[in-house]
């Protein structure tokens, strides 16, 4: 069973996967900054300095109005519309990243494909020629 679960464990498509797996996670969390850290803020300061993160609607009548959105959850039940925002935004920025990142792969793998080979078919008028050749060649002489 060990030795079943090692070739398993080591096969080329789980590592790959792995791997990707990970990347995903780090890439995740620099979209993630990117979107919080850099896009929000620039939004927000084109619509006058709005902060999305804290836009919700109270469900409860416990919530207090004017607490951040982490407060505000807290005291009761919140419609957090704001983080929906943002991560609405974040997916839309992976997603065309994504979107790049295949295009550009597809692209050179489509050049892979259109290139021409090493060797160049030979005519069929040259292949005669030069069977001719070969057996002129090899036609005693007189």
């Amino acid at each position: 069973m060990l030795e079943e679960f090692k070739k398993f464990a080591l096969r080329g498509n789980v590592v790959d996967l792995a791997v990707g797996v990970i990347i995903g996670a780090a890439f995740g969390a620099i979209v993630t900054s990117a979107v919080q850290d850099v896009f929000m803020p620039v939004i927000g300061a084109i619509t006058g300095g709005l902060d999305f993160s804290n836009y919700y609607v109270p469900l409860s009548s416990k919530v207090q109005s004017g607490l951040a959105y982490a407060e505000a959850k807290k005291q009761g039940a919140v419609l957090g519309y704001g983080q929906f925002v943002t991560v609405a935004i974040n997916f839309t920025i992976v997603a065309f990243v994504l979107f790049l990142v295949i295009r550009a792969m597809n692209k050179l793998q489509t050049r892979e494909e259109q290139k021409p080979e090493a060797v160049a078919e030979v005519p069929a008028d040259v292949k005669i020629l030069g069977e001719i050749r070969d057996l002129l060649a090899t036609r005693p002489r007189p």
